[in-house]
């Protein structure tokens, strides 16, 4: 992975960059689940006692301006959500739709709002395709886990939390589906579909769950590349050949 381009940090005030580094961290790419701030989508943060203005960047001109505007719009609502923030900006820069995207923030008009009659439907529908795609390839990855530590392929049908390894990817499984309100004590089932559900066939259900997965990481380090490459702030990502994406 590439090194993400650091945020560009300026004003008088250094107590809330703790702060706001957290509070950014918790915005995902929806469609890369990952943190902006570690895709080097925060492109700099300015505080001034209360008031705090971000900028934000993407790989391309062209993303799905309904992506771009959900990020730019949770950025703003995780940064007012803060007890000690009084002003906060938040703008897109370089963007095709960037000019609609900020006065849509700065007016707090709502994606709709923002987009009038193109916003045919609002993003809720687009948070829970999400939500179940990053729920889906953290299952994955947690399975997979399993395969890698010797657990035979007919055993992760039964597989339970408490049989998964306390890392970063359980925890990540975890906060997922909490999002989707399925259960997270340790008897219960990992592979699941977003309802809870075991599938009937758990190798059709693993094998889609691995596609979803490589699709995410794919598109992840696709961005990262693009992002390097436009700004011009670090190497291109390396290489990374499909079997390093797809091997047990």
């Amino acid at each position: 992975m590439s090194p993400r381009p650091p945020i560009i940090w300026s004003g008088p005030e250094v107590v809330g960059r703790d702060d706001v580094c957290a509070a950014l961290g918790a915005v995902v790419d929806p469609e890369l689940d990952e943190p902006i701030t570690d895709l080097g989508f925060v492109r700099s943060v300015v505080i001034s006692g209360g008031d705090v203005e971000v900028h934000l960047r993407l790989p391309t001109s062209f993303c799905a301006p309904n992506f771009a505007y959900l990020m730019a719009s949770d950025a703003k609502d995780v940064l007012v959500a803060l007890d000690w923030t009084c002003n906060v900006v938040v703008e897109l820069d370089d963007h095709h739709d960037s000019g609609v995207i900020n006065a849509g923030l700065a007016a707090d008009a709502g994606y709709r709002g923002t987009f009038g009659h193109e916003a045919e439907d609002g993003l809720d529908e687009l948070r829970e395709t999400f939500r179940r795609k990053a729920h889906t390839a953290a299952m994955e990855r947690c399975l997979t886990a399993l395969l890698r530590a010797g657990h035979p392929p007919e055993s992760l049908a039964s597989a339970r939390l408490a049989d998964l390894a306390d890392d970063g990817a359980t925890r990540a499984l975890v906060a997922r589906r909490a999002a989707l309100e399925l259960p997270a004590d340790g008897e219960a089932l990992v592979l699941v579909d977003h309802e809870g559900h075991p599938p009937a066939d758990p190798d059709l259900a693993l094998r889609r769950a691995r596609s979803t997965r490589i699709s995410i990481d794919g598109n992840a380090h696709f961005c990262r590349g693009l992002l390097g490459t436009r700004y011009g702030e670090h190497e291109p990502a390396a290489f990374i050949p499909m079997s390093a994406l797809t091997t047990h």
